[in-house]
């Protein structure tokens, strides 16, 4: 055990989508709630997400010049050298002024240079792997890591056996705290209670897809006798906009990105969402009825492996990402004029939900430092 009044210092490092960002987010607060004296600086690339949502939530960061090596022929690429130099260099700087106890990532850009300049000087290293698939950086980097957590069984084909526990997704808790919310919900949303609501996330950078999905048929939605609550992201709010004006839909909610996500959860009948890894673990941890539609360019296509386990155990609906334009409508509205559907969903995604995962996580960050 720590001694409860020692001040130790983690380094977080990863990010570029919300399902590296929260996750990390998340990890930090729980090893905050067990080892209060805990003080913590996070390492993202400087042009994503991190750089925003991180300080948000009250942690420190600072930013890496790295970007991914682009797998098609790109002019980008020839920087990715000079990119990870940088990166490495400071890197290395930042570990020498923080002096971590521990290191944790969580995939993505930024986590490459800052764990292995973390590696040689003897930090140990913790890696969250949050899909059934993992990205480049954290197969890398598993070398050099004392403690692997992942989120699906049969990671051992990537990552050495003896290094993985299996602990599920971290998310968080405010978030999955929807209890008792439902009315205050739809007043924030400006909705009716007497009308089922869908909410619509495609995940924290929006869903062209699914964007277009909804517009191709926007009157069919607008005439529709439900709610929706639609997160379009930064390239699809513009549209959103002017299609809900055009046709006076007021029963539609467009929203560029949405904070007060415990509040949308609680408002949703149903929830249309791509299928990443921790999408799927609060929609779980919420027991909401859902069609996952995967995104096709995933990793090994592993979204659509996500979806398929909670639909092959009718936890969910799945629709393909090229069927969206001609099904999703006719699924969403089958689905809420059937009540027993609708709870079989909700019932069944709840075997899936793994709520003390943050914990789990923190406890193994916390045993590195003994």
């Amino acid at each position: 055990m720590i001694e409860e009044n020692k001040n130790i210092n983690v380094l977080i490092s990863g990010g570029g989508t919300g399902g590296h960002v929260f996750p990390a987010i998340a990890i930090a607060q729980a090893i905050k709630k067990i080892h209060p004296k805990s003080n913590f600086l996070f390492i993202g690339a400087q042009d994503k997400m991190e750089m925003e949502k991180v300080p948000a939530a009250g942690f420190q960061i600072k930013g890496l010049w790295i970007s991914g090596f682009q797998r098609s022929l790109s002019l980008k690429n020839l920087m990715f050298p000079l990119k990870l130099l940088s990166s490495l260099w400071k890197a290395g700087r930042i570990i020498k002024q923080f002096k971590p106890d521990v290191v944790v990532g969580v995939g993505g850009f930024a986590s490459g240079p800052t764990l292995y300049m973390a590696g040689r000087k003897r930090v140990p290293a913790l890696i969250q792997e949050q899909n059934s698939y993992p990205g480049v950086t954290n197969k890398l980097l598993a070398k050099k890591a004392k403690t692997i957590c992942v989120a699906y069984p049969g990671m051992d084909r990537f990552f050495p056996n003896n290094k993985i526990i299996e602990t599920g997704n971290p998310i968080r808790k405010h978030i999955i705290q929807t209890e008792g919310k439902r009315i205050q919900a739809l007043q924030h949303f400006k909705l009716s209670p007497d009308k089922k609501t869908i909410l619509l996330v495609g995940g924290s950078l929006g869903a062209r897809a699914i964007n277009q999905a909804i517009l191709a048929h926007f009157k069919k939605w607008a005439e529709a006798d439900f709610q929706l609550i639609w997160q379009t992201g930064i390239t699809g709010i513009k549209d959103a906009v002017a299609h809900i004006s055009e046709y006076q839909a007021k029963h539609i909610k467009a929203h560029q990105f949405i904070s007060e996500m415990d509040l949308a959860y609680a408002a949703a009948d149903l929830v249309i969402s791509r299928a990443g890894a921790i999408a799927i673990s609060e929609l779980s941890a919420t027991a909401k009825a859902c069609v996952f539609i995967p995104l096709p360019s995933a990793a090994e296509d592993h979204q659509t492996k996500n979806a398929q386990s909670l639909a092959d155990k009718n936890a969910a609906l799945l629709i393909p990402n090229k069927d969206a334009n001609e099904k999703l409508f006719e699924t969403c509205i089958n689905l809420l004029q059937n009540e027993q559907k609708l709870a079989a969903l909700k019932k069944n995604i709840i075997q899936f939900a793994k709520p003390n995962a943050d914990i789990e996580i923190a406890q193994e960050v916390l045993k590195l430092i003994e």
